[in-house]
């Protein structure tokens, strides 16, 4: 609070310290993502394939998973969501901090798959704010990976909060 009035009352709302500074938290943001996999389905076990050393999740800041989601800034919605697990996706979702950002993994998780029923949500974007969708069934790993750069990208780009 403090550092953001001094830089914006001395250069300015645009001025050379914020966008230096707003690039800076960019960076460190987009790479220590805290991720909170919320895991239904079979793409799990993709997931977990991510995670291994073979395609080593952690040269992008996203290896260590979090089982709070106070302490995660990242959902990554791992399967197929009812409509009964959906009220504790939207708690889950609502107890993260600012900021957070959410990825629909596999083609269930987007878009309801082939489970075109009265049971299933047809895609977590009905119910809450997604940023990146990773289609697939299950997904590949460098899928996967293109989804968090893709993130990554996003992240960095956007105006950053203090």
């Amino acid at each position: 609070m403090g550092v953001k009035k001094i830089v914006t009352g001395v250069f300015g709302e645009e001025g050379f310290i914020t966008t230096k500074l707003d690039s800076a938290v960019g960076w460190a943001r987009k790479y220590s993502l805290f991720v909170y996999p919320f895991v239904t389905a079979c793409c799990g076990m993709e997931y977990m394939s991510v995670a291994c050393s073979h395609y080593d999740l952690d040269r992008f800041g996203a290896a260590l998973p979090r089982f709070s989601p106070r302490q995660a800034d990242l959902l990554l919605v791992v399967g197929t969501i009812s409509h009964k697990i959906a009220p504790v996706l939207l708690r889950v979702y609502e107890q993260m901090t600012e900021p957070k950002w959410v990825v629909a993994f596999g083609t269930c998780t987007c878009t309801g798959g082939f489970y075109d029923n009265y049971a299933t949500v047809q895609g977590i974007d009905t119910i809450l704010p997604v940023d990146v969708y990773i289609p697939g069934c299950p997904p590949r790993p460098e899928t996967v990976l293109d989804g968090i750069m893709k993130l990554q990208e996003k992240i960095q780009k956007s105006k950053q909060e203090y």
